[in-house]
């Protein structure tokens, strides 16, 4: 694609012309589901449409946002990591919303849509368990019974969470098919929805899938970067040089992007999960490594073979351990207004020890792997000011941190 016609599909991003009647993102997204599903996908848009902008249901969604989330999350200045990097870093506080990450702005803005919409029961997906205890805490909050499908590989490397699921009132069920991890748990969670879809709601907790989802998830993790756009003004007088955020299925990147596409000042960049090597199956990377193709109802880059098939994928992260990424990235990749990189499982571990040691922050794996590439970013850019989605906690990490760190007990004291 010429400098011409990526120039063009930009600003017919930033008139809001994208997704256009066919839910792409230019050549990107579009809606490919079972013909059961194209009638219910059809009524879910009209409602998103009727209900997403409308005034009541905003001002429904600013309150619980305010009052039960937390909202506005803080942006925090990070001294000593900028000391250590030769920049001003600048992290998004997603970690300290309600449930411990960016998920529950989407899982509680789609629960009430689906009781405006009258569904009977909510069903999710999720990887890192994350979106799990979003969708579980927000079900619990508005009244309606939800399953969660997780696949049986998270389920062992995510215990924690699939507990707090169980507190929460929801029916957790681990996927033993497929790769055992996010992608299995979305092929169930769409069994499920395909053999009810009258009754039944499906909470998709990324920017993927079949129109309208990644629009919607978009529109409501676009908080983020609107809360960290007038923060960082607010706070510094200016925008930052560069936005950073990881990139798996994309919701929490598109989140904060979106509000600053239009400022050309601003660097966009996403980063992967580079796993423990560049072969197919040993790294997430769909942007960096991948090629076009469809996958859970979305037109989108996948990690695939070369007859198509989709392929088995790696991170210690398992809310990046996916095979596709959502279209609005796509489009974003394609034009080059978004650089994608990726860092590897070793340099994500090396980046969470450096922010608990240096600011007091256990962050997220997840969340790790953007503070690897902005640490890397700031080595070839001295002196700038990057601001960094920190998308979640690292409670939920643990059991994996505990076996790929090793054990420490710095200060400890021995009583005789």
């Amino acid at each position: 694609m010429d400098k011409q016609e990526s120039a063009a599909l930009l600003q017919r991003l930033l008139q809001g012309e994208f997704p256009d009647d066919h839910g792409r993102f230019g050549s990107f997204g579009g809606c490919f589901a079972p013909e059961t599903l194209i009638s219910v996908l059809k009524a879910l848009e009209a409602g998103v449409r009727r209900h997403l902008h409308d005034a009541g249901f905003a001002a429904e969604l600013g309150r619980e946002l305010r009052d039960w989330v937390g909202r506005p999350t803080p942006l925090t200045p990070a001294p000593r990591l900028g000391r250590n990097w030769g920049a001003e870093v600048y992290l998004k506080r997603e970690d300290l919303a309600h449930t411990g990450a960016h998920k529950i702005n989407n899982a509680l803005g789609q629960a009430l849509l689906a009781k405006r919409l009258g569904a009977r029961r909510v069903i999710a997906e999720t990887g890192a368990g994350q979106h799990g205890v979003a969708t579980a805490a927000a079900c619990a909050r508005v009244g309606m019974p939800c399953t969660v499908y997780m696949g049986a590989v998270d389920v062992q490397r995510q215990a924690p969470n699939v507990e707090r699921m169980y507190q929460l009132g929801a029916r957790v069920v681990a996927v033993e098919s497929g790769d055992r991890t996010l992608r299995a748990a979305i092929d169930e969670a769409f069994r499920d929805w395909v053999s009810d879809p009258e009754e039944a709601y499906y909470l998709l907790g990324s920017a993927v899938g079949p129109h309208p989802y990644p629009w919607l998830v978009r529109e409501l993790q676009a908080v983020i970067g609107r809360e960290a756009r007038a923060q960082f003004l607010e706070m510094t007088g200016g925008l930052p040089d560069i936005a950073v955020a990881c990139v798996g299925g994309g919701s929490n990147a598109i989140g904060l992007f979106h509000p600053f596409i239009g400022d050309a000042g601003v660097a966009l960049m996403g980063v992967e999960a580079g796993g423990r090597g560049t072969g197919l199956g040993e790294h997430s990377a769909t942007l960096g490594h991948g090629r076009p193709g469809v996958l859970h109802g979305s037109y989108s880059f996948l990690l695939q073979d070369a007859d198509g098939q989709v392929q088995e994928t790696h991170s210690i992260s398992a809310g990046l351990d996916y095979p596709g990424v959502g279209p609005e990235h796509a489009l974003l990749h394609s034009i080059g207004r978004v650089s994608y990189v990726g860092a590897s499982d070793e340099e994500a571990l090396a980046a969470l020890q450096e922010c608990c040691a240096a600011e007091g922050i256990l962050p997220a794996l997840e969340s790790s792997h953007a503070l690897a590439g902005a640490r890397r970013w700031a080595r070839d850019n001295p002196g700038k000011r990057i601001l960094i989605g920190l998308s979640g906690r690292g409670d939920k990490d643990m059991p994996t941190l505990s076996q790929r760190l090793p054990a420490r007990q710095a200060g400890a004291s021995h009583a005789g």
